[in-house]
């Protein structure tokens, strides 16, 4: 058989291509938008859910409506109470005296950085899930999309390579580092309480960028760019949320070098495994590098391995999680995110489990995913608070 001549593939069908794909994206991006505002909104909870994450009882909530301490509630055209935003949550928390933010006289704010060198393995998936439950528990939090894939940045509204451009992100700052840090960058989001700093393509470049830097000048200095940027605005957060390139690259490296804590999803695979105890011995090896350079050792309050995207109906599964167990010990969390159909259904409309009005799939497939990353999510909150002085025994 002649063997077929080969396909030539010039760069105006690929740029067709291209622009063909972002329209699918604009399309998808609007239709998470709500049709009557026009905006995206964030999650909204019934008196029962909202007095729970507030820290009072539902009859508290309904006296200081009555006596004015808080706003009358309005109604549905169905008698039903209209459901609370998080900014009201937010406000009968500063009413009854509940915010669970940090004390800035005494609590380091959490950096954590959601790490693995592979790709695949949920890393987005855990740090958004993480925001927005920490946002929901009325923490003040920050997530920096490092990775120039901007999954993160997807999921808030955003087609990264048509909405934003290079000053939006890191890498215009970390290029042209300017006075007022990277506050210019943060951006406000639908979920209160959690602002954005987001990615793009662009960001790739970085990572030859700074290797040229480091060459050039023989020092690891521009490493430390990014922990120096966040410097400037970490004390408006309780919490930073960093979701890193899928590599150990040189933008993973500034990540390290600015987080103080760090986790680690594992998808319960020999191959991810294999790959997520390499990362290890390597970020360890890279970690040991960079102090003979840099004469500062960075220090992780807390390093967490988490099972992802988890099929608990499969044997081989339960194998390697049990041997995970055996290997990780205490560093391996005993929650679990498991693969839920509802998590594809939501992330396809991007948006977040947290943010669908109603079950894709079905109530109980909902409440089940949910319930997995609550409490994946409750377990990350408690090592948080164990860095906080003021808190720590609460948890003990």
């Amino acid at each position: 058989m002649k063997p077929q001549d080969p396909v030539s593939i010039d760069q105006d069908v690929l740029s067709t291509i291209y622009s063909r794909a972002q329209l699918v994206m604009e399309r998808i991006r609007d239709g998470a938008v709500d049709p009557e505002s026009g905006e995206r909104q964030g999650p909204t909870f019934p008196i029962s859910r909202a007095a729970t994450l507030v820290g009072r009882s539902a009859s508290a909530i309904r006296e200081a409506e009555r006596d004015g301490r808080l706003p009358a509630r309005e109604r549905t055209l169905s008698g039903r109470r209209v459901q609370y935003s998080l900014k009201e949550l937010d406000e009968m928390r500063a009413l009854f005296e509940t915010r669970p933010w940090r004390d800035p006289e005494t609590d380091t704010p959490a950096i954590i950085s959601i790490s693995n060198f592979k790709g695949g393995v949920g890393k987005s998936t855990t740090a958004i899930h993480l925001a927005q439950y920490l946002a929901i528990r009325g923490y003040r939090v920050l997530l920096v999309d490092c990775d120039s894939q901007a999954s993160s940045t997807m999921m808030f509204g955003y087609v990264p390579d048509r909405d934003l451009t290079d000053e939006d992100t890191l890498y215009g700052y970390i290029r042209e580092p300017t006075l007022d840090g990277v506050r210019r960058l943060i951006r406000k989001t639908h979920f209160h309480g959690l602002d954005l700093i987001p990615a793009n393509l662009r960001l790739y470049n970085l990572e030859y960028e700074i290797a040229a830097t480091i060459m050039g000048e023989g020092s690891f200095a521009v490493i430390d760019v990014l922990a120096e940027a966040l410097s400037t605005v970490v004390d408006d957060y309780d919490v930073v949320v960093m979701d890193p390139p899928p590599a150990l690259g040189m933008v993973s490296l500034a990540v390290l070098n600015a987080a103080n804590a760090m986790v680690i999803p594992v998808p319960p695979s020999i191959m991810d495994f294999s790959s997520t105890t390499s990362f290890i011995d390597m970020v360890q090896t890279t970690l040991r590098d960079l102090e003979r350079s840099t004469k500062r050792r960075p220090v992780f309050n807390f390093i967490k391995l988490v099972g992802s995207k988890v099929d608990d109906q499969k044997s081989m599964h339960r194998e390697i999680l049990t041997m995970c167990r055996q290997v990780f010990g205490s560093l391996f969390l005993e929650s679990i995110i498991r693969t839920s159909a509802e998590i594809d259904n939501a992330s396809s409309r991007m948006k977040s489990v947290y943010e669908l009005e109603k079950p894709v799939t079905s109530h109980e497939t909902h409440n089940r995913c949910v319930s997995h990353l609550e409490a994946v999510n409750y377990d990350i909150e408690r090592e948080i608070i164990r860095m906080w002085p003021s808190r720590a025994r609460a948890v003990l």
